[in-house]
């Protein structure tokens, strides 16, 4: 895995709700700090086994002044089994704490944020620079020296202006 150059402005999740943290996170909030999303489901056996524990250990390794955590919750399948109340108790039961983001569903295809990104699947791992700016876009699962070293690249580099920004000026 390596952080690419720069894949645009990334914009805002579309959640419908937040679990786990009053008030709800912004991306321009965490302007500032690198943004790192794990957008999964409850249901996907490389969420549970690899992305998630994964994002966990990120979250224990980086203060978060410098990295912030955010899982996306994005059910294009089973819908039934993975509502609200589902996710709430699976966070609960694998110990999650950082914030989850429920992915605006669209009937029974790919919910807003997955659609919008074009991601592949899941797990899929999103980082975000201190600018806002995508700068990964990975489906499948990552190795966590890589991982790390992509993180701490990201988190040294100097804040720059966002591509829409830079773009108009």
């Amino acid at each position: 895995m390596k952080a690419q150059p720069n894949l645009g402005p990334f914009g805002e999740l579309d959640v419908v709700e937040w679990v786990g943290t009053p008030p709800a996170p912004t991306m321009a909030g965490l302007r500032g700090r690198v943004v790192a999303i794990e957008a999964f489901q409850m249901l996907c056996p490389g969420c549970v086994i690899t992305g998630l524990p994964q994002m966990r250990k990120l979250a224990a390794t980086f203060p978060t002044d410098d990295l912030v955590v955010l899982g996306l919750h994005t059910v294009f399948e089973h819908h039934e089994a993975m509502g609200p109340a589902s996710l709430r108790a699976f966070l609960h039961e694998f110990r999650l704490t950082f914030p989850v983001g429920i992915d605006r569903p669209r009937g029974l295809g790919m919910p807003s944020t997955m659609s919008r990104l074009a991601l592949q699947g899941t797990p899929s791992l999103l980082l975000v620079d201190k600018a806002g700016n995508l700068r990964a876009n990975h489906f499948g699962s990552v190795d966590d020296l890589a991982l790390g070293a992509v993180v701490t690249q990201l988190i040294l580099e100097p804040v720059s202006e966002p591509a829409d920004e830079a773009a108009a000026g």
